[in-house]
């Protein structure tokens, strides 16, 4: 076997060597290789046999996915959507090769990602978040999904937390040495833990305005009583994992750097809402669980006592060397099409600006609440994605007042898709179904969902004609 030319592999190693710091004799001495061939792979002018590639990811410490271009693929998506920004006015056709070999520059594509990120603040006009001086920064939630992104959604420092505090609970309940704490304890181990060794009084209380508060002075905390069973659970890891993995999170927000207070605290929610999932959903036993189960979603969430959410996410962050999940994206959407929470291991091209196509499942699912939608989706970077789509409702809501719905997604490659229960019914050889960036920057001609018309295209109206499109343009 022999890597294929589609994958690019010589600018992968390329920029995994120079990301180590090895020189390419460095690397070719690790492989057994000269150097010089070395320099045809990386310039794509040799290929790379099956035990070669064994080797690099030997010598690099990286699995086999990490060479085959998700890293690349999703800077290309990030790079065609910001070029694609119709602030900026440019032309993307035939452009494909220009962004290819600029996201083969790791550091020029950056910069230019960066640059995007900041012209997104300044045109938003964030003055909550500028520096000293004026200096205007990117805004704080996509700052944030920035860390998450390039953590591919892992974080073995809180992992390791959550497992030491899981087996120091089962000690504490009276169980013997190395036997795991039931889930069904869970819940009930969190709560004693919390009063007894924090000093933490945990009230569940007919409050409205909050789901949970926590008072430092009095060490009381208040659960509003609307708030769903698993949700509870929820929010009593998160409070002790803020006592129990505060150094972790401060090691990891110190690292990440955030460059506002704002993108600070949203990054230390975010890490101590990451420890309570891997509190309540321990990262061996839920990978085991995912795999025998074929990620059925509906038996994860009874059998861990979770909501569907938190299995959803907790799903999407199994990527530990050498026991990783499928790689999957996560994506929780409002029925405005807002993308409120998203994360991505499998290179899917989660969009950062406009909504997504109503194409996509996970518009769609609105329209059968509570139902899993199951979909084959074709996207523009040429991939194709199993997406798994079903609505969750926010707690209880007053007579009268609407019920907040969300849509929570999740999915991988369509190369994977017969490793989740979803994709065993579908025909995987089947024309799937298109989905577009969004609808301004969407060149697909044929789309009767189409909200907008593509910027880059004349519209053609014509007064004696209704076409069945809801905007007749020429094609390019």
């Amino acid at each position: 076997m022999s890597s294929s030319p589609g994958t690019r592999i010589g600018r992968i190693v390329r920029r995994l060597r120079l990301e180590r710091g090895l020189s390419q004799q460095a690397l070719a001495a690790r492989l057994g290789i000269s150097a010089s061939y070395l320099n045809l792979i990386e310039h794509d002018q040799r290929s790379v046999t099956a035990s070669l590639l064994i080797k690099f990811t030997r010598a690099l410490d990286v699995n086999i996915e990490t060479l085959s271009g998700t890293e690349e693929q999703k800077v290309e998506n990030l790079l065609r959507e910001a070029l694609s920004d119709p602030e900026l006015g440019t032309d993307l056709e035939g452009s494909a090769h220009e962004i290819t070999t600029l996201a083969a520059q790791p550091t020029v594509a950056r910069a230019v990602l960066t640059l995007h990120q900041a012209f997104r603040a300044a045109r938003h006009d964030a003055e909550s978040i500028s520096l000293p001086g004026g200096r205007r920064v990117i805004l704080p939630q996509d700052e944030v999904r920035r860390i998450y992104d390039e953590r591919m959604n892992y974080f073995p420092e809180l992992e390791a937390v959550a497992e030491a505090v899981r087996a120091d609970m089962a000690r504490e309940l009276g169980f013997s040495a190395g036997e795991a704490l039931p889930q069904a304890e869970t819940n009930h181990a969190i709560a004693t833990r919390l009063r007894q060794r924090h000093g933490v009084i945990v009230r569940v209380l007919p409050v409205d305005d909050v789901l949970r508060r926590y008072d430092p002075s009095s060490r009381v905390l208040i659960l509003s009583d609307l708030v769903p069973r698993e949700s509870r659970g929820f929010h009593l890891a998160f409070q002790m994992m803020l006592f129990e993995a505060r150094e972790a999170i401060e090691s990891v927000i110190k690292d990440a750097a955030p460059s506002s207070e704002e993108a600070r605290t949203f990054l230390h929610i975010g890490l101590a809402n990451y420890a309570a999932g891997a509190l309540l959903m321990p990262y061996t036993a839920y990978l085991n669980a995912a795999v025998s189960l074929r990620y059925d979603l509906d038996i994860l969430t009874v059998r861990f006592g979770v909501s569907f959410q938190q299995a959803a996410q907790r799903l999407a962050s199994l990527q530990r060397p050498g026991a990783r999940g499928v790689p999957l994206f996560f994506a929780r959407l409002d029925p405005a099409g807002n993308i409120t929470k998203s994360f991505s291991s499998c290179g899917f091209p989660m969009p950062r600006q406009g909504n997504p196509c109503p194409q996509w499942n996970a518009c769609t699912a609105f329209s059968t609440p509570g139902e899993i939608q199951v979909q084959i989706g074709s996207f523009t970077n040429g991939m194709s994605y199993l997406s798994v789509a079903r609505t969750i409702s926010s707690g209880v809501s007053r007579w009268g007042e609407p019920r907040p719905r969300q849509t929570v997604a999740i999915g991988c490659d369509v190369s994977r898709a017969k490793e989740l229960v979803y994709g065993e019914r579908l025909n995987l050889e089947a024309k799937a179904t298109p989905i577009g960036i969004s609808c301004h920057l969407c060149d697909w001609v044929d789309c009767r969902s189409r909200a907008f018309p593509p910027l880059a295209h004349r519209l053609t109206p014509d007064v004696n004609q209704r076409a069945a499109l809801p905007f007749p343009f020429e094609e390019k």
